[in-house]
């Protein structure tokens, strides 16, 4: 076994919750290391709705043009019957709002969605290692051992977090011993992605839809291949190739003008629900399709997994910076609702689909789901209109006080918290902090409310403030004079002010002595004064604590750079920089804690 190796996050799987995970992680400058058993990437089309929600999580993590022109919209379906072909809408078709700029569905096929979030994730100067196959771990109270067998031999890599997004038979979950209950939906089918003659990409082609018999041709935009779809009977033996798949179809159709001449990928499978007990254990996490498995009807499953991650990358990332542990239960709080949720909503739509009903409305959007009963949903009393804390943050066009158009979607993009004051005066803000960008509507604001947009969006009075999470979600709607009350919980979440520092003093001069006072000096004289300046040393203790946990992070970083990429001048001396930053905090913690042992015993 290889020497052990350090990082913040093992993330195991490539598929697109893991994918999404490392790309929020990488633009936060966590260290991970993304691995997957597989040799290659995945090439099958098998999750190919992006619903806007998705769209919207794409467009924050600066992929969403890439995966809208690698397909298109979901095309007409063509019924096949008796008396001729009919065509029908299958999914509900809305025009885009100011409010929701995503409305209608993606058809991108799997593989290509995440071959973007793979070239996305190499602009920000990451790669997963395929070959890695996760075969233990062992965690304690400080992080996690994982072995990884690869090509080269047996490695161990020792993490502070460990993140199963190994799919519906996770590892991970098993070796964690986590149920995953529910059941089998009685229904067994077929996919394949397919190049085939005689069938033209203008529609969704399905043939007995009233039958056991029924099959389908989705044109999978982007490519020049069909997803064949069919449900099976469960004691049959399936020849998948291209010539048994022709027979296949030939035989529920009656077309013997249609040919597969080749087959990119195929897969039989059983459609399950599942749900796992818990999504956490000690330092390990489940993700996407590890925590919940979908029957395909509604194009529920890669979304729901995105999500996941969406929303596990900023928590990781703030309690790895400093912030309270709690705040990661706060994943499992939220995501496994939504999961059990759209579960739910998954089983009714394959039961509609067996009654012939494959209408799709603005249920599977996933636009109207929100964390109302999170513990990070700041309640106001009295609130009844509008936006709510847990609510999707809507988007609304606005103009910057330097005359150019933006939208609130652009001043939201980042992996910051969002606070925007309406009909404010400037000088109310609270004092920047790193992590939060504060902007304002009215007096001597940045922005431009032409049309009151803004205002009928989110419902908001003169006075008030919305504070918007790293992921697009309302923390809180709030009058000027609760301000305070947001400091305080953005504190909670580890948006912490910066601290002022105060002057070093050299030699002091000898040309006059001076007399100087308690005051002066800054000696506490009251018992009032003993707690306050305590309480000042405290956080300027636990300020240098969480500066000296994070370049000693850097610090292991740079070194590991060294290692692989060979001594550069450039990477020598920031990590010589970096050491002398650590011994120089290790230097004024040890003051502090001088200084607070001294305060108390006074």
């Amino acid at each position: 076994m290889s020497p052990t190796t350090d990082t913040d996050v093992v993330i195991c799987g490539t598929g697109a919750a893991g994918l999404t995970l490392a790309l929020d992680l990488a633009r936060r400058n966590i260290a991970f290391l993304l691995i997957d058993k597989a040799p290659h990437p995945f090439v099958g089309s098998r999750g190919k709705g992006i619903q806007p929600r998705s769209q919207e999580v794409f467009e924050d993590l600066g992929v969403i043009d890439k995966i809208v022109a690698s397909g298109g919209e979901y095309p007409v379906q063509r019924i096949y019957t008796p008396s001729g072909p009919v065509d029908q809408a299958g999914v509900e078709m809305s025009e885009p709002t100011p409010e929701e700029p995503y409305q209608i569905p993606l058809l991108v096929p799997q593989f290509l969605t995440e071959r973007r979030l793979r070239e996305r994730l190499a602009e920000l100067g990451h790669a997963p290692h395929y070959g890695h196959e996760l075969v233990g771990f062992d965690q304690d109270g400080d992080g996690v051992t994982a072995r990884i067998a690869t090509a080269d031999g047996e490695q161990a890599v020792r993490a502070t977090y460990l993140i199963g997004a190994d799919g519906g038979s996770s590892f991970v979950r098993k070796t964690l011993g986590i149920g995953f209950p529910g059941k089998t939906l009685g229904v067994r089918a077929i996919v394949a992605d397919v190049y085939v003659d005689g069938v033209p990409a203008d529609a969704w082609h399905r043939w007995g839809e009233d039958t056991a018999g029924q099959v389908s041709m989705c044109p999978l935009y982007g490519t020049d291949m069909f997803q064949l779809q069919a449900p099976v009977p469960f004691d049959v033996d399936l020849d998948l190739s291209a010539e048994g798949l022709t027979a296949f179809f030939r035989e529920r159709t009656g077309r013997d003008d249609v040919v597969i001449r080749s087959v990119s990928w195929a897969s039989a499978f059983q459609m399950n629900a599942r749900l796992a007990d818990t999504y956490r254990r000690g330092r390990v996490f489940l993700t996407g399709d590890a925590a919940h498995c979908h029957p395909p009807t509604g194009g529920q499953g890669l979304n729901t997994s995105v999500q996941d991650a969406y929303n596990l990358g900023w928590k990781l990332a703030a309690v790895l910076g400093g912030a309270p542990d709690s705040l990661l239960e706060t994943y499992e709080q939220e995501r496994r609702p939504i999961a059990q949720a759209v579960l739910g909503l998954s089983e009714k739509l394959l039961e509609a689909a067996k009654n012939r009903d494959i209408h799709r409305g603005r249920e599977v959007s996933q636009l109207d789901l929100g964390y109302l009963n999170s513990p990070l949903s700041l309640h106001s009393s009295g609130r009844d209109k509008g936006v709510l804390a847990g609510d999707r943050a809507p988007d609304s066009p606005v103009t910057g006080t330097g005359g150019l158009p933006t939208r609130l979607f652009s001043l939201f993009q980042g992996p910051h918290w969002t606070l925007l004051g309406h009909d404010v005066d400037d000088a109310s803000a609270p004092a920047p902090r790193p992590g939060l960008h504060i902007h304002t509507i009215g007096t001597r604001g940045d922005i431009v409310d032409s049309g009151d947009r803004v205002q009928s969006a989110y419902g908001l009075s003169a006075g008030q403030w919305v504070l918007v999470r790293p992921d697009g979600y309302v923390a809180a709607v709030v009058d000027t004079a609760e301000l305070p009350t947001v400091e305080a919980y953005l504190d909670t979440v580890g948006v912490r002010p910066l601290t002022a520092t105060r002057p070093t003093t050299t030699e002091a001069s000898t040309d006059m002595p001076t007399k100087t006072s308690p005051a002066s000096t800054g000696t506490p004289r009251t018992r009032r004064e003993h707690r306050q300046a305590r309480s000042a040393a405290e956080r300027r203790l636990d300020t240098a604590q969480r500066e000296l946990q994070q370049l000693s992070r850097q610090v292991q970083r740079d070194l590991r750079s060294v290692r692989r990429h060979g001594e550069t001048t450039a990477i020598v001396a920031r990590s010589n920089f970096a050491e002398l930053a650590v011994k120089s905090i290790n230097r004024l913690t040890a003051n502090l804690r001088t200084d607070r042992t001294d305060r108390t015993d006074q």
